[in-house]
């Protein structure tokens, strides 16, 4: 298809758009969580604040103020998970990744700082976390499944302890990304006698961000590289091939074969002794083999959270079961679902939850539209894009929709999205998190026309 041209006239509009700076957020940090014990009965109920759960919040407070929205999340922080690499590889201040999400909340939505424990859709009820073990019921109208992927450290023997020293660390993890930049400078100094050993996992699929672990291994090897040391480089992955989108293998494969990376495939990580520094993984065939490093770069296998893996509203994956291009759950009609919990097939990062949210928005407010004579539904075309930053300075713009299809955003003389691009770089560096603390949290879609769905009559296929 043709290139979508999200290019530089949209930078410009957004800027124009708002013009606080990230600090600012902290205005809001007053707002208050509500009591559940009365039961209330909410218009919608979003569980999750991450990214696809603010930004519906935000998305529907704009385009129906007065509906009565509840957002169910415990967490006080929010963080910009995608700037995690750029930290690990010293090129992004970590504090700029998290904001209070008292400041992220849109005004009028109420913030439930709990945990969701159960679903009772059949009841159109959610069962809430409560002090000294007991539960709270929440009732809605509409559903908004939204609580992202659990990282699922425990399935690696021996990691949690040893996470964040020991030479083990984790781009996936706020607190040691900072450590990996440490691990990298200390591996650059090493001068004379046996070169150290550096190896960079990656679980089996799905997980979010699929490139991010090779994301890790690109820019700390461009550090020893630019510093001139010599690093034994390995790649340990469970998956059967580079990267899942063929057209972008090539070049990838490239920055590979440039670091001296050697690549094992079929690969899981099950075990870590941090203090002997050795790492075990289980082949393809069944066989168990131990590696020595210096560093460990590791990525846990991901799973949606207990109460959606658990629930009605699951998959036999234990993702929620939703309709592909709507979104909507697959029996439950007054249920959606959005972000990186949802069972459609597509990358999932947040390019895909900047997707989706509309789509989410639209069919949920036509739901409770009165009649039309043409109802309509929005459609998600199975977008996401992963900025792979092959080397500092440069970035590989990998845009794509159902089955690896290519979908670039930007003509390809300007980025070519299958090569490294200094321009992306500073997209992926200095535009994306401006753009989603200012642009796609706070629901400004008017700024941002790329994200504006297809729709076509419901029921038509």
């Amino acid at each position: 298809g043709k290139p979508r041209y999200m290019v530089a006239a949209l930078a410009s509009l957004a800027c124009r758009a708002a013009r606080r700076p990230l600090s600012s957020l902290a205005c809001h940090s007053a707002r208050r969580s509500v009591s559940t014990s009365a039961a209330p009965i909410y218009d919608v109920a979003v569980v999750g604040g991450g990214a696809a759960g603010l930004s519906i919040c935000a998305l529907l407070r704009k385009k129906a103020p007065d509906l009565r929205i509840g957002l169910i999340e415990p967490s006080g922080t929010h963080y910009y998970q995608p700037a995690w690499t750029l930290v690990g590889g010293r090129t992004f201040d970590a504090a700029q990744t998290r904001a209070d999400m008292a400041s992220l909340i849109p005004e009028q939505v109420e913030w439930i700082q709990k945990e969701a424990l159960e679903f009772v859709p059949e009841k159109n009820e959610l069962r809430l976390r409560e002090e000294e073990g007991k539960s709270s019921a929440l009732r809605y109208k509409r559903l908004v499944v939204a609580p992202g992927l659990e990282l699922d450290w425990g399935a690696i023997e021996g990691l949690e302890p040893t996470l964040g020293r020991n030479g083990v660390t984790s781009n996936y993890d706020f607190s040691s990304c900072q450590y990996t930049a440490e691990l990298v400078e200390q591996l650059s100094a090493t001068a004379g006698g046996r070169r150290p050993r550096a190896i960079f996992t990656q679980p089996p699929m799905p997980i979010k961000c699929a490139g991010a672990p090779q994301k890790a291994l690109y820019l700390s090897a461009h550090a020893w590289e630019s510093a001139g040391a010599a690093v034994d480089l390995t790649f340990c992955s469970a998956g059967p091939a580079l990267f899942g989108v063929k057209e972008f293998v090539p070049t990838l494969q490239g920055y590979m074969d440039r670091y001296g990376a050697t690549e094992c495939y079929g690969h899981t990580l099950v075990a870590v002794d941090g203090q002997a520094r050795r790492a075990k993984f289980q082949t393809a065939d069944g066989q168990l083999v131990e590696k020595e490093f210096e560093m460990l770069h590791v990525v846990p296998p991901m799973r949606a959270p207990r109460c959606v893996r658990e629930s009605p509203l699951a998959d036999a994956t234990g993702f929620v079961a939703v309709e592909h291009d709507t979104l909507r759950h697959v029996d439950f009609e007054n249920v959606f679902a959005a972000g990186d919990c949802v069972s459609a097939p597509n990358a999932k990062t947040m390019a895909a939850a900047r997707k989706q949210a509309p789509v989410v928005v639209h069919n949920l407010l036509q739901d409770l539209a009165p009649a039309a004579a043409r109802p309509t539904e929005a459609v998600y075309d199975g977008y996401g894009a992963c900025p792979l930053t092959v080397e500092k300075g440069k970035v590989v713009l990998a845009e794509f929709g159902w089955g690896g299809q290519l979908m670039p955003s930007f003509p390809g003389w300007l980025i070519k999205n299958t090569a490294p691009s200094r321009l992306a770089w500073a997209f992926k560096r200095h535009a994306l998190p401006w753009f989603y603390w200012h642009i796609m949290l706070p629901g400004r879609s008017w700024c941002d026309p790329m994200s504006w769905p297809s729709v076509r009559e419901k029921g038509e296929r």
